[in-house]
């Protein structure tokens, strides 16, 4: 069993997790700033704190969904933070991202932040690491040890976030077929990783067909709970404002908990990707929900671990990529390449 060590920093306390999870990747290490930038998990933590506390109680799973979103297209080297611009088509008007991914603004006073202190040394990539780590924690869930020294990509792909991001309406073997692209196990890490969705909120468009035209079917998902229907059709009525929000644990909506996998054996998953972890006959994922759901201890381990991998698909290093200067643009005049070979995306 791994042991915590409670850290008075400048802002607040936190929680260093100390042994059991910690790794480096390739040249990713836990001491990549320590002589560079000695604070920069205060700075990105005092920051986040603050939004969640003072403005916006969404920020937390808005964070760590960007990461998620960043890490599985390129790899996780902070392509999904770039604007438009000659030889960029963003990720951000990708299907799964538009007028849905969020906290690019958060994203922005973290690296202004960072360059004042700091200039010129903590990538955006690393940021949205270490953001995603804070944002866990700071809604009550599990603290780990972040490899850094990730660097920053000068392209986008809009075509893969569009095809190779897990989406709200898919089928389990879909979602398997996703992680398995990444290098993610199909079982353990698509259960812990899903169990993100234990915050934050979601709009009626991204799960609406669920209640009233399954499948082209013209009635609801029948893996819904009959009284969640009720209270999901009433906020999400037919012809409706399709961006109304609602809470993706409608239990502990702001909490990072096991609540998550507990709604799904009650038949209570927003989504249809959620509930198929629980509902699809035979599927060896049903056990992992249950254990998660009889355990936070144990689901807090393998979230941690699956985090852990997740957050080093792909990472340039070395003196590979950049070092943005803003997160939104390539430094320079703009223009996408990567050691010199221009890449479009469409």
């Amino acid at each position: 069993m791994s042991s915590f060590r409670i850290v008075a920093t400048t802002s607040l306390l936190y929680v260093l997790l100390v042994g059991g999870f910690s790794a480096s990747y390739g040249q990713l290490t836990p001491t990549f700033y320590d002589d560079t930038c000695p604070f920069v998990i205060d700075i990105v933590g005092g920051i986040v704190a603050d939004v969640l506390l003072t403005t916006d109680p969404r920020i937390a799973a808005s964070l760590i969904r960007l990461h998620f979103h960043d890490c599985f297209v390129l790899g996780c080297d902070g392509s999904i933070l770039l604007d438009n611009a000659t030889g960029i088509v963003t990720e951000k008007d990708a299907f799964p991202n538009v007028n849905s991914v969020r906290g690019f603004d958060v994203v922005d006073r973290i690296k202004n932040a960072l360059e004042f202190v700091c200039p010129r040394t903590v990538s955006c990539a690393d940021i949205l690491t270490i953001a995603a780590e804070r944002s866990v924690y700071l809604s009550g869930g599990p603290a780990w040890e972040i490899s850094l020294g990730r660097r920053d990509g000068t392209i986008a792909n809009k075509t893969g976030a569009n095809f190779e991001l897990p989406a709200p309406f898919e089928t389990l073997d879909r979602l398997k077929s996703k992680f398995k692209a990444k290098g993610l196990e199909t079982s353990t890490d698509l259960v812990a990783l899903s169990g993100a969705h234990t915050f934050g909120r979601s709009q009626c468009r991204n799960f609406i067909g669920r209640l009233y035209n399954f499948n082209g079917t013209g009635a609801p998902d029948p893996t819904l709970d009959p009284t969640y229907l009720k209270v999901l059709q009433k906020l999400c009525p037919q012809g409706g404002n399709g961006s109304v929000l609602a809470n993706l644990d409608p239990t502990t909506p702001d909490f990072f908990d096991k609540n998550y996998f507990s709604n799904l054996q009650q038949q209570k998953g927003l989504f249809q990707s959620d509930q198929e972890l629980f509902s699809t006959p035979g599927a060896d994922t049903i056990a992992i929900v249950n254990s998660f759901s009889s355990s936070q201890r144990l689901f807090f381990k393998s979230f941690v671990k699956s985090m852990i991998k997740m957050g080093n698909i792909s990472p340039l290093t070395g003196t590979d990529g950049e070092i943005r200067l803003n997160c939104r643009r390539v430094n320079g005049n703009g223009v996408g390449s990567n050691n010199g070979v221009y890449v479009s995306s469409i």
